[in-house]
């Protein structure tokens, strides 16, 4: 029996064996929108691009590979995963998702709410209690999201996906903060796992991708069929380019969580900071679930300000290394106020339900030298 290969290796194989002309080790851009057919009654393997593409395939290939999935979709950008995860739903499918989501995955279901093409649910899915309330013999889909963006709240997915597969749903994480590397959520009991390729994985802050990979081959089949009749498919550049910062994943994803470690312990000690929240702090609820189906806390933290969104503005204003910008995930270091960035789409009494304050600031910890971090951090505070 053959030994799975480690994840470093499977983002560092060349499989100069995928070019069938020169077996080239840095695979080619396959650009054509459309390929030759050998008949008129023999459709190849590949025939048109917006339906099947070299370069994604072999994206899609190295993702299943790290998920442990049997395939999957790779789409034009984060959202569009996200719609194909909803689009195979029946009309008036119950979904129920974190209250604390993401703030474009938020603006989704509520839109999709309102036109009645699906009922959505908005639950704290860290209380048992608050979790229970909606779950029902005709949920269709549960949205898992852990941590959550931005709060970093840790669900324990096992748990709730067992809940939601005893009522006949499946079971969907959303795996962007962490990215393979860090969590598997097909090993715990989910159907379908979903990134925005735009971040960790891309790494380069430079183009638009997503993708949804799913445990069994039939559901593969089905998602396939919907986004390439949607035309949600990614093109050949991008996917070639996500499968290239693929390749330092590893090295990249270790360095930015080592320094978003020591960034959060050095603001915990702050008396201007009211809370830090990052999995990797022994005080951050959910630490222990965390430790259990995680393998790393992530490159991503947040962290409240004593003094309200006036506190906030004067902060990020002292910012001299760190930018203002609302992506996550690249070389570079970001910090961003979700109230007013990220989840502007959330209306004020969701963010408040969700615990999104005016002075709550995310970092999206890069590449840099820690010190330069937490020396340009010290400015900020000086400015406070």
């Amino acid at each position: 029996m053959t030994r799975s290969k480690k994840p470093s290796t499977i983002v560092a194989a060349a499989h100069p064996d995928l070019d069938p002309a020169y077996g080239s080790v840095g695979p080619a851009i396959w650009t054509s929108d459309t390929f030759r057919w050998p008949n008129q009654d023999d459709k190849p393997a590949f025939d048109y691009s917006r339906t099947v593409n070299p370069n994604r395939a072999m994206l899609a290939r190295t993702l299943a590979d790290l998920e442990g999935a049997a395939g999957g979709v790779v789409t034009n950008s984060g959202q569009s995963a996200a719609l194909l995860a909803l689009l195979r739903l029946p009309a008036g499918a119950l979904v129920v998702a974190p209250h604390d989501c993401y703030g474009g995955t938020y603006r989704l279901l509520e839109a999709l709410e309102k036109q009645g093409k699906i009922r959505c649910t908005f639950v704290d899915q860290t209380d048992d209690a608050a979790f229970a309330a909606p779950l029902s013999d005709d949920l269709a889909l549960l949205w898992i999201e852990t941590p959550s963006n931005p709060l970093l709240r840790i669900t324990d997915i096992a748990k709730r996906a067992s809940a939601a597969k005893q009522r006949g749903a499946l079971v969907l994480a959303d795996n962007t903060l962490l990215s393979p590397m860090r969590q598997r959520p097909l090993d715990l009991g989910c159907d379908l796992v979903l990134h925005s390729t735009t971040k960790i994985l891309n790494g380069h802050s430079d183009l638009f991708g997503g993708a949804l990979l799913a445990r069994d081959a039939a559901l593969v089949e089905e998602l396939e069929w919907w986004s390439n009749a949607a035309g949600l498919n990614g093109s050949a550049f991008d996917a070639s380019q996500i499968l290239r910062g693929l390749r330092t994943l590893p090295l990249r994803i270790e360095r930015q969580e080592s320094n978003a470690a020591r960034v959060a312990d050095w603001l915990s000690a702050r008396t201007e900071v009211q809370a830090v929240h990052f999995p990797g702090l022994k005080s951050s609820t959910g630490n222990e679930i965390a430790a259990v189906q995680q393998s790393g806390s992530g490159f991503m933290l947040s962290f409240q300000l004593r003094g309200g969104k006036a506190a906030a503005d004067r902060f990020v204003r002292a910012l001299e290394l760190i930018t203002l910008a609302s992506s996550l995930g690249g070389f570079s270091t970001l910090i961003c106020t979700p109230s007013t960035m990220t989840h502007r789409g959330m209306p004020p009494e969701a963010q408040r339900a969700a615990g999104i304050a005016p002075d709550l600031l995310r970092l999206s910890v890069g590449l840099e030298d820690s010190d330069d971090l937490i020396a340009d951090l010290e400015r900020g505070f000086s400015g406070h």
